[in-house]
């Protein structure tokens, strides 16, 4: 089973789906990443877009 997947965000406004990046940048991550973002975005939940780094 492959560990990093792209995703789409599907887009009611034009009937399509638009490939996304994850806030890393990436364009490919785990599923539960791009869940994440996906619920990030249409919740708008701005905590998914804050990265903490290791002090």
């Amino acid at each position: 089973m492959a560990s990093v997947w792209g995703f789409a965000i599907y887009r009611a406004s034009h009937d399509d789906y638009e490939d996304s990046f994850l806030p890393s940048g990436s364009m490919g991550g785990s599923p539960e990443e791009a869940l994440d973002c996906a619920c990030g975005l249409y919740l708008a939940d701005a905590m998914m877009w804050r990265q903490e780094f290791p002090g």
